[in-house]
């Protein structure tokens, strides 16, 4: 340690009981004399210091001496393993066990300070016997326990021996390898057996195999809390639900958000009797309900017999007329809100095969971004924290006396199955209900702050930035319809759904290809709406209904929309084909001959000699006599007469038959 010091580093240091300054050291070493005394005052030459004085650290008080020597210890002395290792021990040690540490590194700090002083080790270990009350081979034992180790670490070093370090035993009992598996292994069992028992057999067995040690039931308790950690037993014990309540919620903030930004939604079934219409026995019902997400607000409800994607159309539809459309809307991936007809085109839909024609559900048409997220988990959806406080107002009430069912079979009421609510009534009541709790003054959220859930969603919607997005009469007109990926069939393009026939001349122009069919579900023999593939719209097709076979007016009725349709084709096909087949024909006609009048003749260009036998013979023209003229117009007449003279001879050789005299009988 080092013992001289100058005023300014003894005033950079802050000791306690001396002033921060120098020029306040310089009235203390006036006040105390301290140049006086020689042998602890020194003078610093040029090259030593620049001048001045450097004081002994004698002079100092005891608490001065203390700070200096941590000062000086190695402040800046990176932790090791060995290091964190003692603090963490020193960590896990208790208040008394603590209280200890300090009283020793108190001891060590006083008989250091009086050994860097100049005393002996002797005489300061006979003083700090005298002032602490301790022995002195516990002293040198202490000083044992920092050798080495850097000054920080000193107090972190003097634990007890007996300590524990984060709750294990330094020193535990010995037990047999295989009897702690055995123990282990029986108790981390799902069936949870009692540690007692489990105890007992491991003790039959060793006892058989000859194990030894074998540590008493307590002992083999600490054991067990120790090497294995509580997650881990109750995880093996109780399983994986009980296992993650260990790991701290998630909390999740809304502040940021505003009304309508953000929306979810779920089902609950109600622990009610309820008489539906047309029923004989009295079954439950499911609310289905809509929730904002920023204020808590029940935006949207309807009752229905199951979960289905017609229950979740029209809860977001209802939403959609009255409230606006929500950037994003938070589900679970049950079958009802994962259906094609609700998240169509969804990118993580977690259920159902996605296919590339699939069509765009409800929430892609109206551009809501559709999150899936676990099931039961409040966390992720708040509103199932509201089926809670819903469920304690709707199926408690007094006006609902005698049709509760309880929460489970375990749960049933003395007065079960006395009464079960008409359906209209239990509406009713669901609509009051969800006003009062939307009205209820002093909700504790974040964003209510006393205030009610219907004042938090309305003061959020004032703020001008704040406006929500409501549907245009496109959008109105496409969630209120369900859409299906049907394809035309032959031969006239007419599409089929749910054992109806659709069908517009429109559609004879896309056979064997697959549209989108949009219909009302509550009305499936009115219109649908068919669209093409790239969710252009086709047409408006019409049901066509089947007629019993002996109607006569039906079939007079199909018999002049058949004529229409006929007509119509032959006053298109009439447009489209503006010239007859006499016009074609004399049109085609005339451009050959024009064509041929103006082609010009060509000359060949390669100039071939004719040989005998390719040339064709000439013919001779003859220039005709009077005398011969008159025996051909006499040979004329007789043919005409029908005589000899009608026949006429063969000629022979190359010589022509040309006079009269020439001419033999066919007697010859």
């Amino acid at each position: 340690m080092k013992e001289w010091f100058s005023l300014a580093e003894l005033a950079a240091a802050q000791l306690p009981g001396l002033p921060a300054t120098v020029k306040g050291f310089d009235k203390v070493v006036f006040r105390e004399g301290w140049r006086m005394d020689a042998s602890r005052c020194r003078k610093l030459t040029g090259r030593e210091g620049g001048g001045g004085f450097q004081y002994h650290v004698s002079l100092l008080s005891d608490a001065a001496r203390s700070k200096l020597a941590f000062i000086e210890a190695a402040p800046n002395i990176p932790q090791t393993a060995a290091s964190n290792l003692l603090w963490r021990r020193f960590e896990a040690l208790t208040d008394d066990q603590r209280a200890v540490c300090q009283k020793r590194l108190d001891v060590l700090t006083t008989w250091e300070s009086m050994r860097a002083a100049g005393i002996n080790a002797a005489q300061a270990a006979r003083y700090c016997e005298t002032k602490f009350d301790v022995a002195r081979s516990s002293l040198y034992e202490w000083r044992q326990k920092v050798e080495g180790k850097p000054r920080p670490d000193w107090l972190a070093a003097l634990a007890p021996d007996s300590a524990t370090a984060n709750g294990e035993d330094v020193k535990t009992a010995e037990c047999h390898p295989d009897a702690w598996d055995v123990l282990a292994s029986d108790y981390l069992r799902p069936e949870g057996p009692k540690f007692s028992s489990c105890y007992r057999r491991m003790k039959e067995v060793a006892k058989k195999k000859g194990w030894a040690p074998i540590p008493a039931e307590r002992t083999l308790r600490r054991h067990m809390d120790i090497k294995v950690p509580r997650a881990v037993q109750i995880l093996a014990r109780k399983g994986k639900e009980e296992a993650m309540k260990l790991l701290p919620a998630q909390q999740r903030s809304v502040a940021h958000l505003a009304a309508m930004e953000y929306a979810n939604t779920d089902g609950h079934k109600l622990d009610l009797h309820v008489m539906l219409p047309g029923r004989d026995k009295p079954t439950r019902v499911y609310l289905m309900a809509t929730q904002d997400l920023y204020s808590r607000k029940i935006l949207s409800w309807t009752l229905a017999e199951a979960e289905t994607w017609e229950a979740v159309r029209t809860i977001i539809g209802r939403m959609v007329e009255d409230h606006g459309i929500p950037k994003r809307l938070y589900m679970d991936n049950g079958k009802a809100f994962a259906s094609k007809k609700i998240s169509g085109r969804a990118k993580r839909r977690n259920r159902f095969k996605i296919t590339e024609d699939e069509v765009a559900g409800l929430l892609k048409t109206l551009g809501i971004d559709g999150r899936f997220v676990k099931p039961y988990s409040g966390q992720s959806k708040p509103i199932e924290r509201g089926w809670g406080d819903l469920a304690e107002e709707i199926s408690k009430h007094p006006d609902m006396a005698g049709a509760y069912t309880g929460r489970s079979p375990e749960h049933k009421p003395e007065n079960y199955g006395e009464w079960a609510v008409p359906l209209d009534q239990l509406e009713t009541h669901v609509a009051d209900r969800i006003a009062e709790h939307n009205a209820r003054e002093g909700r504790k959220t974040e964003t209510a702050k006393g205030r009610s859930f219907d004042a938090t969603f309305a003061a959020s919607l004032a703020e001008p930035l704040n406006a929500p997005r409501f549907a245009s009469p496109i959008q109105r007109s496409l969630w209120m319809l369900t859409a299906e990926t049907i394809k035309a069939r032959k031969p006239n393009g007419a599409v089929h759904l749910f054992g109806n026939r659709y069908w517009s001349r429109e559609l004879n122009q896309w056979v064997g290809k697959k549209l989108t069919v949009r219909f009302d579900p509550s009305d499936l023999h009115g219109t649908v709406k068919v669209y093409d593939p790239q969710g252009r719209l086709i047409c408006e097709a019409a049901c066509i209904d089947k007629t019993g076979f002996d109607c006569q007016a039906a079939a007079r009725e199909t018999a002049r929309a058949k004529s229409d349709f006929a007509k119509s084709l032959k006053v298109q096909k009439d447009a489209a084909r503006r010239l007859s087949d006499l016009q074609l024909k004399e049109l085609m006609g005339r451009g050959e001959s024009d064509q041929a009048t103006k082609a010009k003749p060509t000359r060949p260009k390669v100039t071939r000699l004719i040989t005998r036998q390719q040339a064709a013979p000439a013919t001779a023209v003859d220039e005709i006599d009077e005398q011969q003229f008159e025996d051909n117009f006499s040979r004329g007449l007789a043919r005409l007469a029908g005589g000899d003279a009608a026949i006429l001879p063969f000629p022979k050789g190359n010589r022509p038959v040309s006079t009269a005299s020439g001419r033999k009988h066919r007697a010859e």
